[in-house]
Parts: C-alpha cells; structure tokens; sequence
C-alpha cells in the first residue's frame, strides 16, 4: 500500500492576502523606476517617508479602531483644530515653557479629549461610529476656522520647527516618530493582553464581553488612541510647514482610512495589523509620489486612491467567502 503524495493544492487567495499588498508595493516601484530613475534616489525617498509619516502615525491609531470594527472619519479634522489651537495658545500664553513642549502637550490633549468624546457617543449614546465621526469632521474644522478666523498661525522658533524639519544621523525626525509609534502599536497589539482584547472586541463584542472584556472601554480607548496620535500629527505638520494651517488635514481620513484597509484590515473588524498599515501607508505614499513624477493630476490620484479602496475591500469579501467554503 502506497503512501499518498498528494499535497494540498497552493492556496492563491490566502498567498495574495497575505502578500499581495507588498508585491503590488513592490511594482509600483519598480515602475515608477523604469519611467524616471530619479524615483530611486535618496532625496527621493526621503521625501516619500517624510510625507507618509504624518498620516501613517494617524495609520496606527486608525487600525486599533478599524480593529473594533469602528472607523474615524474626523481625524483630518481634528488634526488641524489641534495644530491650530497649540499653535494659538503659543502666540498668545506662550512664554515660560518651550514653544515645542507646549504645542506638543497641547496637540495631544485635545487629540485625547476628542477621541475620548467620540468614544464615549459611541458607547454610551450608541451612535453609529460613522456618524459620530462624521459630525466630529465638520464639528472640529469648524472650531479650527472659528478659532483664527480661517487664517494661519505662524512664527514658530527654532526648537518647534526641529519636529517637522530636523534630522538624527540623515534621518527625518517625523520618520524617527512614525517608526517609534508604529514599533509600540505593533507591540502592544501583538504581545499585550489589551492588543488581545482588540481584536476579541472587533472579532466578536458579546463573546468578549462574556468573556470577561470591558467592551465599552476598549471601545473608548481606541477612539483616545486614534484622537492623541492626530493631535501629535498635527504638531507634527504644523512644525514641518512652520504654519498651522485652517486647511490642514484635508483628505487625510480617506489617506488613513486607505492605508489601513488597502494593509489588510477588515472594516468589520477583528483581522488587521500594524505591519499591513505600514505597507498600505508606504503604498499611497510611493502611488501619490509616482503619479506627481509621472505629471498626473493631482485629481486623479484620489480617483486611484478610491478605486484602491474599493478592491481592497471588494478582495476581503471575496476573501472571507474562500475561507467559508474551503
């Protein structure tokens, strides 16, 4: 009697869910090469991370809350009230503390204070997330045009404008901060008992509260991450353009939202991680970035952005429905 040597046949939906991302990633670049060389340069790519790094910090947030299956719609919004309103209390209260102490701690309290108030409308009035979000998105760019009358604020020192503009060894230092927040939001996802409850929250609420999970604060928390990690974008961009900008953050949910669904992560929650956001982060940033070189309309990149989007979310499904029937 024979041993069978049959194998299981290759699994294609698994392999590309697992990779397709970074193989797509992979051609753009290769790509974007072969049309201009200067693609691959240095400067180049430098200034790809350094642009990626202010929406890919919110990226990480993002994916704690996608995880929950929530989402938050307001975090351009927010980004720029929280940029604005450090950046006014600086011209006008500043003084005895560092101008990028104060913008720092500022940025990222308000970030708190909003995320904490959109998770609280999320569980205790149960909101939908995306219209508390969505409310939250028009609420925070309004307060951000009331507060300096639409215009910006600038005039920051030195030691502010490090943050946006100075390097560690060749290194930008936004890079250095998306890195560090990526590495812990990778860790604490991973390899934490909170991270652990995420994914039992996004994956099934009822069983994890049965289980013994507060649901409703992880809920809260995630909405508080996602909020801090806008506000310290903010400073952030406020300190790369010397300015806080009423106009700033626009587009950046549909960027976020991108990098961490086109990643992988599953907008009914449960599935995702911080290596797939990077990816996804890395991949908007080398698209938009290409296009720019490639003399296409700036326009027309959020057409690809969008239609992204929609595989990426039309192959979960597809996803999901494989594993179902294998």
């Amino acid at each position: 009697m024979t041993a069978s040597t049959d194998r299981p046949p290759f699994d294609t939906v698994g392999f590309l869910r697992t990779w397709g991302t970074t193989l797509f990633l992979l051609l753009l670049i290769a790509v974007f090469a072969a049309w201009n060389p200067r693609f691959l340069s240095v400067r180049n790519a430098v200034n790809i991370l350094t642009e990626v790094s202010i929406y890919g910090v919110i990226a990480v947030g993002m994916t704690f809350v996608i995880l929950t299956a929530g989402v938050d719609l307001a975090v351009g919004s927010l980004l720029a009230f929280a940029a604005i309103a450090a950046a006014w209390i600086i011209q006008h209260l500043g003084g005895a503390v560092p101008e990028w102490l104060t913008g720092l701690g500022v940025a990222s309290l308000i970030g708190l204070a909003a995320g904490f108030l959109h998770g609280k409308c999320v569980t205790w009035l149960k909101v939908p997330a995306f219209i508390v979000t969505l409310g939250g998105m028009t609420v925070w760019r309004g307060a951000t045009l009331i507060l300096n009358d639409g215009g910006p604020i600038s005039g920051f020192d030195d030691g502010f404008r490090w943050w946006g503009t100075g390097n560690v060894l060749g290194v930008p230092v936004p890079v250095i901060i998306f890195a560090v927040v990526a590495l812990l939001g990778h860790i604490v996802l991973r390899h934490t008992r909170y991270g652990r409850q995420v994914y039992a929250v996004g994956g099934n609420a009822e069983a994890a509260r049965l289980s013994g999970v507060d649901v409703k604060a992880v809920i809260v928390s995630v909405y508080v991450i996602v909020g801090v990690l806008a506000g310290l974008s903010g400073f952030l961009l406020a300190a790369r353009l010397g300015s806080a900008e009423a106009v700033a953050g626009v587009n950046y949910e549909l960027r976020v939202i991108a990098s961490v669904v086109i990643g992988g992560a599953s907008l009914s929650g449960g599935s995702g991680s911080i290596r797939g956001t990077l990816i996804g982060a890395l991949l908007i940033g080398v698209l938009s970035n290409g296009l720019v070189i490639m003399h296409v309309s700036s326009y027309f990149q959020q057409v690809v952005i969008g239609l992204i989007i929609v595989a990426a979310v039309a192959f979960d499904v597809y996803a999901k429905s494989h594993r179902g029937k294998a």
